[in-house]
């Protein structure tokens, strides 16, 4: 039994569609992320998902009930909010307890849920301090604590870490992911955040404009987007898109960069799809880390690297890497160099393209074919 599946959901504020017939399935024991821009519809999905919003038509089960009339504080769920939402005057065990006091918990229940809570989370100093003494990861920590007091079928979590800086937001999505190891718990988590969502999921749920485009875990989603909406949204620098045609020659079908241009590109595909024919427009993807220095080696396949020249317009010294953008087949593109690389600005220089990971996409629909 699966722990959420929602099926055809629709959502209308007014006569604005929000939400299009959103289809999910989420499995025991999952860590499922909702990522897409902002509008794109994810947090009325789990405002829904919560019971905080009612859909317009479709229907929610978790655990196999129908909740679409349940109330919130009947549903079996926990949620983290993005804003913390801590009592300011209560301490830190007040504020773990105070859902288990509403509930009439016997104390003695109370005290050893916070116990193992607090020695979970690593907050056992804090029980004792009020939220105004705390940091932002502390405060954060606390929300879970609430949450985690219960044993429900589904903890929610409504971007979490927007709130923290960059460093602490590092750390503490390791200990979400920590957490999420110890306990095993089916987690619905929304972001706008793609790093989390590749580092956190177990599947992820790519949304637009009030759609699933992907559901499927991250590699799949990172290496074979569904559409080109994917493949532009995910990833930083995003996978490149190039407009192209197909072409055989001696038994091998090449995508040609800029056909009508003299500084076309030929690459020899090493993994064509079974659909592609000669004289097809496509829309060429490669990932930034496929273009690479010259001298670099993808896997034990020699094939796999093509060298092709091209202008540099532009590099990005990072530290761990050089970001570097240049035009195939007058087309800008990114690559990622080792960090000691850094080609000149205005150059032409020599790099090697991983052919093995190229996805060709319909121009028209903008779907992966396949």
């Amino acid at each position: 039994m699966a722990a959420l599946t929602i099926r055809d959901l629709h959502k209308r504020f007014g006569h604005v569609d929000v939400l299009h017939g959103i289809d999910l399935e989420i499995e025991n024991g999952e860590f499922t992320v909702l990522v897409g821009p902002s509008g794109c519809g994810k947090s009325t999905l789990l405002n829904i998902i919560a019971g905080l919003e009612r859909p317009s038509s479709g229907t929610i089960e978790i655990g196999g009930r129908v909740v679409n009339d349940v109330e919130p504080k009947d549903r079996d769920i926990a949620m983290v909010f993005q804003s913390y939402a801590l009592y300011p005057s209560m301490t830190v065990r007040q504020n773990i307890t105070f859902g288990m006091e509403c509930r009439r918990v016997p104390r003695r229940e109370r005290e050893e849920a916070v116990a193992r809570v607090a020695k979970l989370l690593q907050i056992e100093p804090l029980l004792d301090r009020k939220p105004s003494q705390l940091s932002g990861g502390q405060r954060q920590r606390v929300a879970m604590g609430r949450a985690l007091v219960r044993d429900p079928l589904l903890f929610l979590f409504d971007e979490p870490l927007s709130n923290l800086d960059a460093k602490l937001r590092v750390e503490m999505r390791m200990e979400i992911r920590q957490l999420y190891q110890r306990i095993r718990s089916t987690i619905v988590y929304v972001t706008h955040d793609q790093i989390e969502a590749m580092t956190m999921a177990t599947r992820i749920a790519v949304m637009h404009l009030g759609t699933v485009q992907q559901f499927a875990t991250p590699d799949t989603v990172y290496n074979r987007p569904a559409n080109l909406f994917v493949a532009r949204f995910m990833g930083a620098p995003p996978m490149n898109t190039v407009a192209a045609r197909l072409r055989t020659a001696d038994g091998a079908l090449y995508a040609v960069l800029g056909e009508d241009r003299p500084d076309a590109v030929r690459l020899a595909l090493s993994n064509p799809p079974a659909s592609a024919r000669e004289g097809d427009e496509v829309v060429l993807g490669i990932r930034p880390e496929c273009i690479a220095e010259e001298q670099r080696r993808f896997g034990d396949d020699p094939r796999a690297a093509v060298t092709v020249e091209a202008p540099v317009e532009m590099i990005e010294p990072t530290g761990a890497e050089t970001v570097v953008v240049l035009r195939l087949g007058g087309e800008q593109v990114f690559g990622r160099l080792a960090p000691d690389v850094k080609p000149a600005v205005g150059a032409v220089s020599r790099f090697a393209l991983d052919t093995r990971k190229i996805c060709l996409f319909e121009p028209k629909n903008g779907m992966l074919i396949q």
